[in-house]
């Protein structure tokens, strides 16, 4: 977490957030006692939200500005969440299912099959139909095929996991991308396509 955040949590005289999970079982690990608390109660605590959600700070604010709500409200950022970090939730999910449910761990590469192949026509479906929040849902059901099937592999004689996955795409990217992460001079679409194509043929090559 931020040091401001840091700070604020140890100088409070109360400490409460909106739900368990691991940022809270964090900040206890630190040594700050924490409640669990569904919304601030008083004006002299430290209240921390559910991550990513800063609705309840708008709606705050308005009903300080409307006369609806005394104290003051200082709002302070506890850190900040790169792009990608709520993987790491999906594949902690994926992991426990895996293990404590019966019907997620008889899976097989195999018998998931026709899930990935539904799932695929469904995205395909809502990038035709236009809707953006569906788009967003059915992208989210193939990703899970993709830590599903990786979650299995791991388990395999010769395991690879979705770490490997992820690696594997992005060391591909940097690779086939030259004139971003490289020296080439390819600029136009074309030559970045033919680029493409080039690196691909040498990596089947080799």
């Amino acid at each position: 977490m931020s040091a401001a955040a840091w700070d604020a949590l140890r100088a409070a005289r109360r400490v409460a957030a909106a739900e368990e999970g691991p940022h809270v079982d964090a900040i206890r690990a630190a040594g700050v006692t924490v409640e669990i608390e569904s919304s601030p109660t008083s004006d002299d605590m430290v209240w921390i939200p559910v991550p990513g959600d800063a609705g309840w700070a708008r709606q705050w604010a308005g009903d300080l500005l409307d006369g609806n709500a005394t104290g003051e409200l200082e709002v302070i950022t506890g850190s900040y969440d790169p792009a990608g970090a709520r993987f790491l939730d999906l594949a902690e999910v994926m992991r426990r299912l895996r293990r404590d449910c019966a019907w997620t761990r008889e899976q097989t590469n195999e018998s998931l099959a026709p899930y990935l192949s539904e799932e695929s026509q469904e995205v395909l479906e809502a990038i035709e139909s236009g809707d953006r929040e569906h788009l967003r849902e059915e992208l989210g059901d193939l990703l899970l095929q993709v830590v599903f099937h990786a979650e299995i592999a791991r388990e395999d004689s010769e395991p690879w996991d979705v770490d490997d996955v992820v690696a594997g795409i992005t060391e591909k990217l940097i690779r086939r991308n030259p004139h971003v992460f490289g020296d080439s001079d390819a600029t136009t679409i074309d030559e970045i396509a033919a680029q493409w194509e080039r690196i691909k043929a040498e990596e089947k090559r080799g």
